[in-house]
Parts: structure tokens; sequence; C-alpha cells
């Protein structure tokens, strides 16, 4: 059995990231695999600047994992704002475990917004929750800034992220989604861990 223990930095991937991470174990098979410790929610910019901040919320989220023999899962948005993903990842790293060594850390940076995922795989959206029927993506959805902007001129109500972080991350489709390199790579390192920890399925 995996045990993730993931940090997030928004009140809608409280509850979309568990559904994310249930979504992958299934498309990769190995559902019954993964058990899920609800998301520790962090200040992003106390996290990245305040090394006391860091120190707290890793301690806290690698005495849960440590319990379970369970990894550790930082995910955070990658905003222009913030050193880019080859070099950010790394450095958290690195941090994480320079508090904890004696837990495994998992990195996962969605470039630039979680919602840039829905926005590559658009097409499998549209419809839904007021969403046109037509919905294509952007030719290049990395290059868009603010992809929660993007659905809210697109639907008739504004984006709440509360609320449709965790539906649209029920709806959409993962392989449509895996076009954007950070979810492949978060697919592909959930499937890995998956194998290893249940090597018999």
């Amino acid at each position: 059995m995996l045990f993730l223990v993931p940090i997030v930095e928004g009140h809608g991937e409280e509850t979309a990231v568990p559904a994310l991470l249930h979504r992958i174990a299934l498309a990769a098979g190995l559902g019954p695999g993964l058990s899920v410790n609800p998301p520790i929610r962090i200040k992003s910019g106390s996290f990245l600047n305040d090394m006391d901040y860091f120190t707290r919320y890793v301690t806290l989220a690698a005495e849960k994992a440590r319990h379970r023999n369970g990894t550790v899962m930082i995910m955070l948005d990658c905003d222009d704002d913030r050193n880019c993903p080859i070099q950010l990842g790394p450095d958290l790293l690195r941090r994480a475990r320079g508090v904890r060594g004696d837990v495994p850390f998992l990195i996962a940076l969605a470039w630039r917004e979680y919602e840039t995922w829905f926005v590559t795989a658009a097409r499998s959206l549209a419809g839904h929750h007021g969403l046109p029927t037509g919905l294509v993506p952007p030719s290049a959805p990395d290059s868009i800034r603010d992809a929660k902007g993007w659905f809210g001129q697109r639907m008739p109500d504004r984006y709440d992220p509360i609320t449709h972080q965790r539906l649209f991350t029920k709806l959409f489709d993962l392989e449509q989604a895996r076009a954007n390199r950070s979810v492949d790579r978060l697919y592909r390192r959930i499937e890995n861990l998956l194998l290893q920890a249940n090597p018999s399925q």
C-alpha cells in the first residue's frame, strides 16, 4: 500500500489533489494500492521563503508519513514570479530532505498553475458546468498566465477554485492532460511509486 501525505497551497487542492491521485491509481490499474492522507494546506509564500515555516510543515507531514512508511508529496504551482521548475523542484527536495531525511519526498510542480492542466484537457470538459460544447484548448496551454481566468471567461458564473477544482479533476481526461509535461511527470512518478509499494499487483 502506497501512503501519500500531500502538502498543497490552495483550498481547492485540499479536495482536488486526493481525487487526482486516486484517478491516477485507477488509471494505472492499482487503485486499491493507494491511501491518501488529508492534504496539509500551506501558504506558498511563507513555505518557500520562511525556513521556520517550511520546517514546521515538512516536519508535520513527515511525522504522518513515517507512521505508515509513507511518502510526503509537496505540490505547488510554479508561477512566473518563482524559479522555473528545473530550479525549484530540486531546491525543494534538497531542503525537505535537510529537514527530514528519514522519509521519502515527491515534488510535484504545476506549471503555471493547477488549472493549466484543465486547459490542456479542455475538450474533455466541454459542455460541463456551463462551459461551451465547442471548448478547445489554446495551441500552447502553458502560455496561459491565468488559467482560472481563462475558464471564468467561458463560464456563465465565475470559476471558483474551491468548487470547480474538485469537479474538474473528476471530469477531465487524464490522457489528454498528459500532453502537459508536468501532468505526465506526476502520472509516471505516482505509477512507479505504486508499483514499488504493490509489487504483487
